[in-house]
């Protein structure tokens, strides 16, 4: 078996940026910025959405979709007329 080609296995954190809640995990993802965590000191892999943020799981409506997709459908197949057959 080769040595030395596998990722290494260790303690992380991961930081959700909107809400600030950190979750202690393992993972082969690491980083340079370090957390200290009942004395010992991790990686921090920052998430843009974790269940401390997300709508579904938090139960307070927030708009997830910046880019409008509803009006860009709308540009690209127009308003269903009222009445039209499905």
């Amino acid at each position: 078996m080769k040595k030395d080609i596998h990722p290494r296995y260790e303690t992380v954190v991961f930081r959700d940026k909107s809400s600030g809640t950190t979750y202690l995990t393992r993972s082969t993802l690491t980083s340079d910025e370090r957390l200290e965590v009942d004395g010992v000191t991790h990686p921090v892999v920052d998430v843009e959405i974790s269940s401390a943020s997300h709508p579904f799981w938090t139960g307070r409506g927030r708009v997830v979709d910046t880019e409008g997709r509803v009006e860009r459908f709308r540009r690209r197949y127009g308003t269903p007329t009222e009445g039209a057959s499905r």
